[in-house]
């Protein structure tokens, strides 16, 4: 900014002190200003754009970002449903260019990253209408996929283009899509993509902002497939890979997470057999074609159902958290209550995919030790790795000191470093590790959303418990994994409104 103002004060030949004396100021004032050493309002701005008769902010209200304003330190109540889970709908999603025939997803979440892939999917072909007054989704293939229309601006801002490689291989010899996006977490290979891919042929070489991929269609498994990395989206990639080839797959070290749960019931009513569902060995029998019209529903998401807990815990807040996955909450909530937490649970029930074992959760407000050992993610049944950041929240409620690791990724515990303006005490260790102090003593700030998806929610459960007005910038990010997040968290009395610049 200073820079901008330097630059069109010597292209109106005026001198600091000239300048300075159009705006009622100093020169020092005017030097501090254009070393960019100066606070400045919307209001100096004006003043000096003015002085200058040079536009040097430009508001544009159609494009700007969405902020939240909210107003924290106020008591929930009431009673909130998980949605159906974000990866779980991309996944299916995707595996939806398996089909030849209709594809319906019932009660899809209405999310960021949903419209980014319907979007992709759009543009290369495939037509997508959500149902009259509901969030029913259907996606209908066309004949020929149109790769050379693909939108690359909506494919480069998510990370889930990459699961185009499984599906796509089954349709052409040759293909590219654009490097992948999505959150900023550090340097993440594809690597585990492509060992998991080599098996049915597929090569890729990254160059020039693609991956471009060649098929050779008469290579398939003759062996085990032993996944270098037990990640959800490398899995994911190798059951779109085994599902049309007509042998037998055997995938090694798979990821038995939630989402991949979902993908394997989703691909067995497509006609796929699956054994070991739920377990890192997956034995896979697959079709050559498929083609009919399906209907399913995703599960609920307990990632979603962990960020609502955490709104309670943080807030001192007895809400009833309904249709909480249990099987992929039950680690984050024994280490809760070696933290001290109360809660109550109901029979279980069964999600609309018929397999997911569901209950209602009732939260019990109470004081909170920190743990005695660091809380740290493992591959499911473990910890879940995007659970982990809401324990940033809850640890700075907590008395005492709660050490955090995230060791799979190389930059989000840098992000918990935003809760710092709202008075947490956060240290961090180094890029994989923070220690939290608490209980913390809350005050409002104003912080632009960290670019990744769970860190940005925790800053805005933080701004839920600190008394008084925060604003959190940008939250683009939020609304790519959370549906309704506002109004649904002042349906149980939080205060939140958005506004644009």
């Amino acid at each position: 900014m200073g820079n901008l103002i330097r630059d069109a004060r010597r292209q109106r030949q005026l001198t600091q002190t000239e300048l300075a004396s159009a705006l009622g100021t100093s020169q020092s004032a005017v030097a501090r200003i254009e070393q960019g050493k100066q606070n400045l309002s919307l209001e100096t701005l004006a003043r000096i754009s003015e002085a200058l008769d040079s536009e040097i902010v430009t508001t544009v209200t159609s494009n700007a970002p969405v902020n939240l304003r909210i107003e924290g330190g106020r008591k929930l109540s009431g009673e909130i449903d998980v949605r159906t889970s974000k990866n779980a709908a991309v996944a299916c999603l995707c595996a939806a260019l398996l089909n030849k025939g209709r594809t319906t997803l019932r009660d899809l979440a209405r999310i960021e990253e949903v419209n980014r892939i319907t979007e992709v999917l759009n543009s290369i072909g495939v037509k997508t209408r959500w149902l009259p007054d509901s969030s029913d989704l259907e996606i209908t293939p066309p004949e020929r996929i149109d790769l050379d229309a693909m939108d690359e601006g909506a494919a480069r801002r998510t990370r889930t283009i990459l699961m185009f490689l499984g599906p796509l291989l089954h349709e052409f010899e040759e293909f590219k899509l654009p490097n992948a996006g999505g959150c900023d977490l550090g340097s993440r290979t594809v690597e585990p993509h492509l060992h998991a891919l080599r098996s049915f042929g597929l090569n890729v070489v990254a160059s020039h902002g693609y991956y471009h991929a060649t098929v050779d269609a008469d290579r398939h498994p003759d062996k085990p497939i032993i996944l270098t990395e037990r990640g959800d989206t490398v899995t994911e990639n190798a059951l779109f890979a085994a599902a049309k080839y007509p042998g037998t797959t055997v995938i090694r070290n798979a990821s038995p997470n939630y989402m991949v749960q979902d993908l394997c019931f989703f691909l067995q009513k497509l006609g796929v057999t699956i054994e070991g569902i739920g377990t890192t060995t997956l034995t896979v029998t697959g079709v050559a074609e498929i083609d009919q019209d399906v209907e399913y529903y995703p599960s609920e998401d307990p990632i979603e159902a962990m960020s609502l807990l955490a709104a309670a815990v943080v807030t001192e807040s007895e809400i009833t958290i309904r249709r909480v996955p249990i099987e992929f909450m039950e680690i984050e909530l024994t280490l809760l209550a070696d933290m001290g937490m109360k809660y109550e649970l109901s029979e279980e029930y069964t999600s609309n995919n018929g397999h997911t074992r569901l209950v209602n959760l009732r939260t019990i407000p109470g004081p909170l030790k920190a743990p005695k050992d660091k809380i740290h993610p493992m591959p499911f049944p473990g910890l879940n790795i995007d659970n982990l950041p809401f324990f940033a929240a809850i640890a700075a409620v907590a008395e005492g000191q709660t050490t955090l690791h995230d060791w799979v990724y190389e930059n989000r515990a840098i992000y918990l470093t935003e809760l710092t303006p709202l008075g947490v005490k956060v240290q961090l260790m180094d890029p994989h590790r923070v220690l939290i102090e608490g209980p913390t003593r809350w005050r409002p700030a104003e912080v632009m959303c960290p670019p990744a998806l769970r860190p940005a929610m925790v800053v805005l459960l933080a701004m839920l418990a600190a008394p008084g007005e925060s604003v959190l910038r940008n939250i683009y990010v939020i609304s790519r994994g959370y549906e309704e997040l506002d109004s649904r968290l002042n349906a149980l009395g939080a205060n939140i409104q958005t506004f644009r610049d």
